[in-house]
């Protein structure tokens, strides 16, 4: 189904304080275990080492039997090198991937496996060769012009738009968790979301801890709102779009206090005119101290020789402090800077219905499938992470 593209900024405004809504959640944890067959490290040999953090390891793997090559994750216990990761952490990060399976603008699920060294579990991805959004606007240096970031901006808001409609809130979208693949010379470039680590469900009911990388994080999480939702992926989106145009972040100040001042120099103060509420979360107070009527600056930032006005409209409904002005995804792809690329998209990337169902949050029953391969005896140097304690069979939903 298409969507009329002419529609006005102002008009969408109030498409945007409709959220996508959080499903019903009596009697969510109270059903049955899922029981999830999981396969083994040992059907792959392992060709490089894709990247390391502090709570996971990803290297790229090829299948022995079909020769495609996959990314598989294994996590890391930050806190104790010497103890296994929580294995519901993993279980959950493959729910939310599984769910919003099938996206061309998030990297693909491929199962759950079990490492045949340390027992524990890891995820299998769909390899995509490129590099992070990240790296390639550092090399860049100054951003991509205007036509670039709209065609990025597409992309990522499509990809958005699924995830929220499958109840998904990412919560850590930023460069660094973009791949781009593609022909750079040619200028067709496929922008793929991963990184699913942080995400949660809008079927599990608040409090939510605050999660993400400090810089992208929305104003209202650095307040200290217990309770968010699917708007703060699109404010990350807003500082993703940013970067995307100047080449270097919008928000670069460390500690929620100076990051609030940095923001509303950029985007305006507000107070409980503009925010109702605002004054009494925690910070507020000191910032608006200093801050009481800074006006916008974020057009001075971005003046229309550099961005024309149909994507400063994007820029800053994206990154309106209050969320209930901030766009949604779905309210973004709608706008006029999109008009040229909504009348060329294909159906899938078209804004749609919202989904009905959300993602499980039901126990987890995890069962090997059954091996042709003998067991090996091996050392630590063939797993995908040193040799740690073995992890129970029965995994328990996340809390």
């Amino acid at each position: 189904m298409r969507f009329p593209v002419s529609t006005s900024s102002s008009d969408l405004m109030a498409t945007c304080n409709k959220r996508p809504a959080a499903v019903d959640r009596p009697g969510a944890t109270n059903c049955h275990k899922r029981r999830r067959v999981v396969g083994t490290t040992a059907h792959y040999d392992t060709e490089a080492r894709l990247g390391e953090g502090m709570y996971g390891v990803v290297v790229k793997a090829r299948h022995r039997a079909t020769g495609q090559a996959v990314a598989i994750k294994s996590l890391c216990n930050p806190f104790n090198e010497h103890e296994p990761a929580d294995a519901r952490e993993l279980l959950r990060e493959a729910r939310f991937l599984e769910a919003c399976g099938g996206h061309p603008n998030i990297v693909g699920f491929r199962g759950v496996v079990r490492d045949y060294v340390t027992d524990e579990l890891c995820l299998v991805m769909e390899h995509v060769q490129g590099k992070s959004l990240h790296r390639l606007l550092r090399e860049s240096r100054g951003g991509l012009p205007e036509a670039t970031a709209r065609g990025f901006m597409w992309q990522l808001l499509a990809a958005a738009r699924k995830m929220h409609a499958c109840h998904v809130v990412h919560r850590d979208l930023k460069p660094a968790n973009i791949i781009v693949s593609g022909e750079e010379n040619e200028g067709i470039l496929n922008l793929k979301i991963c990184d699913f680590g942080a995400a949660l469900s809008l079927s599990e009911a608040p409090p939510y801890e605050n999660a993400g990388t400090g810089w992208y994080r929305a104003p209202e999480m650095l307040l200290g709102f217990c309770i968010h939702d699917a708007l703060v992926d699109t404010w990350s989106l807003g500082c993703v779009m940013a970067e995307i145009l100047s080449g270097e972040r919008l928000f670069h100040e460390d500690g929620p206090v100076s990051l609030l001042r940095r923001i509303f120099e950029v985007v305006g103060a507000p107070d409980d005119a503009t925010w109702p509420g605002f004054t009494s979360r925690e910070f507020a107070p000191e910032v608006q101290q200093v801050l009481t009527g800074q006006r916008s600056t974020l057009r001075d930032i971005f003046p229309e020789e550099k961005l024309s006005k149909e994507g400063f409209d994007l820029l800053s409904g994206l990154l309106a402090c209050n969320p209930d002005k901030r766009f949604t995804a779905a309210a973004a792809l709608k706008l006029p800077w999109f008009a040229s690329i909504a009348a060329n998209a294909q159906p899938l990337l078209l804004p749609a219905a919202a989904a009905t169902t959300a993602v499980s949050i039901k126990e987890e029953e995890v069962e090997t499938a059954p091996s042709t391969l003998r067991r090996k005896r091996v050392t630590a140097k063939k797993s995908m992470l040193p040799v740690k304690k073995k992890t129970q069979l029965i995994v328990p939903p996340a809390t």
